[in-house]
């Protein structure tokens, strides 16, 4: 079996699973939940519009909190690390492309900071101590990284990085990278908003619905009303 028909195996006996106890069990916790303290080096920046390009394991999940932050003007789901030729979903699951499942945010530098997204990210989406790996999926596909747009989103990856590394919020080492941007390369359409189209898929329900669930419990304030595009 190729390691893309063993992938798409097992999320789809994933789902099948959750799918038959849903109904008779109480709602999932998401995989890790901490409340991270906001960025100290985080400058505020006068644009209208900034770009963030983040990774955190599926890109399902990452999108569907991402679009549900105030502030955030559109969210994508994609591809980057790889080249354009390999920038498929079906050439990404051996993890030797050299692409992880990103997402491409715009948002309003005066609604929400960059610090703040990365605050999310930590805090309800991704764990930082995973190496190649989020969830129940593994390969360097699905590591976490940040890819820092400029030089002071750079500055402020790292020294986020190293705020919460000081703090001792989790039991161990953050291995997450701050990688160089390359090229962000937008997803097949069946991954765009998956989340938001697919609410009883059992993937959803047991990986990505309890971080979305998280997020509104420990940020209310930074909840839209209604989810961006």
């Amino acid at each position: 079996m190729t390691p893309l028909r063993r992938s798409l195996a097992l999320r789809a006996i994933a789902a099948l699973a959750v799918s038959a106890v849903v109904a008779q069990c109480a709602p999932a916790q998401a995989e890790s939940v901490v409340k991270l303290p906001a960025a100290v080096t985080d400058p505020a920046v006068k644009a209208k519009r900034a770009t963030a390009v983040l990774a955190g394991g599926c890109f399902w999940g990452v999108e569907g909190v991402f679009s549900n932050v105030k502030g955030v003007i559109s969210v994508e789901s994609g591809y980057h690390g790889g080249s354009a030729a390999t920038a498929k979903y079906e050439r990404t699951h051996d993890g030797k492309s050299g692409h992880a499942e990103a997402v491409r945010i715009v948002y309003d530098p005066s609604q929400v900071s960059y610090g703040t997204l990365l605050r999310i990210l930590f805090s309800v989406v991704a764990d930082p101590t995973l190496k190649n790996r989020q969830g129940p999926d593994t390969g360097s596909q699905y590591r976490a990284a940040i890819v820092p747009m400029d030089a002071n989103q750079r500055q402020v990856a790292n020294a986020y990085l190293a705020q919460i590394g000081r703090g001792k919020y989790f039991a161990k080492p953050i291995v997450v990278p701050v990688e160089v941007y390359k090229r962000f390369y937008r997803a097949e359409a069946s991954h765009q908003d998956f989340m938001r189209r697919n609410p009883r898929n059992g993937y959803i329900l047991r990986w990505d619905a309890p971080k979305l669930a998280a997020l509104k419990r420990l940020y209310p304030d930074k909840v839209r009303a209604t989810p961006a595009p």
